[in-house]
């Protein structure tokens, strides 16, 4: 494992802790000396590891992951605002929009139905901002991208999705760019390609995800508006629950209308970890 890739992943799990622990103490407001007390560092040694991590300073970032921060930011309307300035102007850098670089292509109705038979997917672990990932690809692109927490458990989950695909342990070049997304800039990236298995209904739902900019948010009724469809909030948040590519698919941006995160197949920890990272590395996130 890469060095960047160790720090990183040992900075998260440092990070997490603390969130956790401000969670649940949020109304005692835990000052940095009993934040770097409960993940047993001393208040210089845990503020620097979380600024290297999250690009700013423990406190900007609990701005960033609150409900009121993330109520201003849908209030303001800024996901279509900054969504129309980006289509006109041509955005670059770390707000860009996912679907300048990222495109999904569905599985064929045979592959669909087929479990992935005549397909040879590619997969391999690897250590990020927000803990180890599994992710898999075929010939066309990522078909699975995830947070692992036993990495048993995980392939299985991956194996079940395509029961009859071909499986081989291996890093490609396909991989090399979706994970390229963690380190660099967006306006350093080449296209990464999604091979989705899907329905219509939830790929047309994904879609409408990368026109998220990084470092805003929506919320599940504004999804269902994005695809046409203003009364199917309920079956926007199953297919947004279904998604198989975490961060890259932006599922994480979509929350409650009321600034509640709302629920995360990868942890509502880590979702918080991921709106806050963000919004700290967007030059649109607000003092």
């Amino acid at each position: 494992m890469e060095r960047f890739e160790t720090d990183s992943l040992h900075h998260y799990q440092l990070v997490a802790r603390a969130i956790r622990f401000i969670n649940v103490n949020f109304k005692e407001q835990p000052s940095l000396e009993d934040i770097a007390k409960h993940v047993h560092l001393s208040p210089h040694h845990f503020h620097r590891l979380f600024s290297d991590w999250a690009g700013t300073t423990p406190k900007k970032f609990l701005q960033y992951i609150s409900i009121g921060h993330a109520k201003h930011l849908l209030e303001s309307n800024r996901h279509t605002r900054l969504f129309e300035t980006a289509v006109n102007s041509g955005l670059s850098g770390t707000s860009r929009l996912h679907d300048l670089f990222i495109s999904i292509e569905g599985m064929t109705p045979a592959e669909y139905r087929d479990g992935g038979k005549n397909l040879s997917i590619n997969y391999s672990f690897s250590a990020g901002p927000f803990g180890i990932m599994l992710v898999a690809s075929t010939e066309k692109g990522i078909c699975y991208l995830g947070f692992v927490e036993d990495k048993n458990q995980s392939l299985l989950e991956l194996r079940e999705k395509f029961p009859n695909a071909l499986y081989k342990e291996k890093i490609d070049e396909i991989q090399h760019r979706a994970l390229s997304l963690f380190e660099a800039g967006s306006d350093q990236l080449s296209v990464i390609k999604c091979h989705l298995r899907g329905t219509d209904f939830q790929l047309n739902v994904w879609q409408a995800l990368l026109k998220i900019p990084s470092g805003n948010l929506s919320t599940y009724g504004r999804v269902a508006k994005e695809i046409g469809n203003p009364k199917s909030h309920r079956a926007v948040g199953t297919a947004i629950g279904r998604n198989p590519v975490a961060y890259l698919i932006p599922c994480h941006r979509v929350i409650q209308s009321t600034g509640n995160i709302g629920g995360y197949m990868w942890g509502n920890t880590r979702k918080s970890a991921i709106i806050g990272w963000e919004a700290s590395k967007s030059e649109y996130a607000e003092p």
